[in-house]
């Protein structure tokens, strides 16, 4: 997969995400995403999967590339949930730490959320905390938007 370039290495904020998602869908490792610092042109490299457009051959190797984060990178894992589970459902403490005891954690923790009426609430708590934490990866990266 491969998104739209910009020009003068500027990204779109929704092609960062778009990399971000796909690197994050996957076990660490096995989706790998990159920012052309020349051009702002993204790359995702899977161990499962053909992109639309192949990447460079040096993609993982060049220091022109920068390699997106997966959300564990970011702490926008079970971190984030006790986050939410603290500000939004104190009472449900205890209940949640067992669902992230076994595998599932994430479906059972939703079915949870839906059950208590908190699932859009969760799903724009997670949607702010992961532009929140890309916008600052992106800075300290050195990365810069374009407007669109």
């Amino acid at each position: 997969m491969s998104a739209t370039s910009s020009r003068s290495g500027l990204v779109s904020f929704e092609d960062l995400r778009l990399v971000y998602e796909h690197v994050s869908i996957a076990a660490p490792s096995e989706n790998r995403g990159y920012i052309c610092t020349k051009t702002g042109r993204t790359y995702v490299v899977s161990d499962f999967f053909d992109g639309d457009e192949v990447a460079p051959e040096d993609v993982e190797t060049s220091k022109q590339y920068i390699s997106v984060p997966h959300r564990y990178d970011l702490d926008l894992g079970r971190n984030l949930v006790f986050t939410f589970v603290d500000e939004h459902l104190p009472g449900e403490w205890e209940a949640v730490r067992d669902i992230f005891r076994r595998k599932g954690a994430y479906s059972r923790f939703k079915h949870l959320l839906q059950s208590r009426g908190m699932l859009d609430k969760w799903y724009a708590f997670e949607e702010s905390a992961v532009e929140k934490a890309l916008r600052e990866w992106a800075q300290e990266s050195g990365i810069e938007f374009s407007e669109s």
